[in-house]
């Protein structure tokens, strides 16, 4: 199935009082996701909500934003269809953290590429308490399932970077570095936890014995730990306008590179590579001045269009 977006005008400014952000996401049949696509197209355009949504045969799985009554509404929209499993989460957001509100008709709500049984084959769930008895192991190997740039933000003391820009990437670095420690106590987390519900099960799929990942992910460690009692170093990306998230689920110092994507600290944004919306140390080299002229037409665009709404 090739992707299917449908893609709605920009939702108007919300109040001073800020946003409520909904990540969410449940493994779960849908006989025919297509309507349930529509359906929702349909919803979204009643209530004032922005962010994506990924709509599959397998499930659905996204993040939204809006007033309380906008995502209390969806929420029910999909408790009412039967996602009654839902991993959910709510955070805030003080400025509008998506530009428009999209929904998504995909073969998979996140892209591994490779088929697992997700609902039926995997691994064992930590709470946060029992994650942290675990990692501080030497007998365990600790993975982040996230892409390079994710990782660069913040990641678990003693955490491997396996060095993927892409999930599909995953399966291979299985493959080529893992292969081996079939017999070893395997921890893997990711930001809402549905990237590990795959990765755990194509580990067990392949024969590890030992497989673990931290359930609801990295946010909600850090919704739940105290900052005295965690062993998160850094923030957390987030694919939305917050660029990153801490403790408590706060929003970050870290600001994104619109060019290229990659989080950048205050210290990264102080040098002279960095031009908004147009450059940072990471891709300065990689962009001639012809896409970096168009970046800089793109960003006045983007500037312009925000002066208009306020």
């Amino acid at each position: 199935m090739n992707a299917t977006v449908e893609q709605l005008a920009p939702v108007e400014q919300q109040a001073p009082s800020g946003w409520v952000v909904a990540a969410l996401y449940q493994f779960r049949e849908i006989q025919n996701a297509a309507d349930l696509q529509q359906r929702l197209l349909a919803l979204v355009k009643t209530i004032n909500l922005c962010g994506t949504l990924i709509v599959a045969g397998e499930g659905i799985n996204g993040t939204v934003a809006g007033d309380r009554n906008a995502i209390d509404v969806i929420h029910q929209f999909l408790l009412d269809e039967g996602f009654h499993s839902m991993e959910y989460k709510e955070s805030h957001s003080l400025e509008q953290p998506f530009r428009k509100m999209k929904i998504k008709l995909k073969k998979e709500i996140v892209t591994l590429g490779v088929d697992v049984q997700p609902r039926d084959l995997v691994g064992h769930y930590l709470d946060p308490k029992q994650w942290n008895e675990l990692i501080a192991r030497d007998d365990v190997i600790l993975i982040d399932t996230r892409n390079d740039y994710e990782y660069k933000a913040g990641t678990f003391q003693g955490a491997i970077d396996p060095g993927t820009e892409t999930f599909r990437e995953f399966p291979e670095y299985v493959k080529q570095q893992l292969e081996q420690h079939k017999d070893k106590k395997i921890a893997m987390f990711c930001t809402g936890g549905i990237r590990c519900e795959k990765s755990t099960s194509l580990l067990l799929q392949e024969g590890f014995n030992e497989v673990y990942h931290l359930k609801g992910g990295i946010l909600k460690y850090l919704e739940e730990t105290p900052a005295e009692e965690s062993l998160w170093e850094g923030e957390c990306f987030v694919f939305d306008g917050r660029t990153a998230v801490t403790h408590g689920v706060e929003e970050g110092h870290n600001t994104k590179c619109h060019a290229c994507g990659w989080p950048l600290t205050p210290q990264e944004t102080a040098l002279s590579s960095y031009e908004h919306g147009v450059s940072c140390v990471y891709c300065i080299e990689k962009t001639t001045e012809k896409q970096k002229e168009g970046f800089r037409m793109r960003q006045s665009q983007i500037a312009a269009a925000k002066r208009k709404r306020l």
